[in-house]
């Protein structure tokens, strides 16, 4: 997974948390990598939807896509994004159900 996302973040996570007298601020450091983590689902989610709608909707790969290919290719992610925020709708709601219960 190559991409500009990831190549500022060494840096930024070198030098970021580092206050005015050298420490580290373990918020800003905890914020970094939040964004990295968030980062690094969208990717996936990303790749996931793409291997599986090329695999369902182009037959034989071209130069180009035919109508068909592309109202399928749209509506498969438009059906993977839908079931991916249901899912995460219901986890979320879970985790937060299992935290008010400790």
């Amino acid at each position: 997974m190559e991409s500009g996302f990831g190549s500022d973040f060494g840096s930024d996570f070198g030098s970021g948390g580092a206050g005015a007298g050298g420490k580290l601020d373990p918020g800003l450091i905890m914020e970094q990598v939040k964004v990295q983590i968030a980062v690094a689902n969208a990717q996936e989610l990303l790749q996931r939807m793409t291997d599986k709608c090329f695999r369902k909707c182009i037959g034989k790969p071209g130069g180009a896509l035919d109508n068909a290919e592309q109202k399928c290719i749209a509506m498969c992610m438009d059906r993977y994004m839908d079931s991916w925020n249901t899912v995460s709708r219901a986890y979320n709601s879970r985790l937060q159900r299992e935290r008010a219960n400790m």
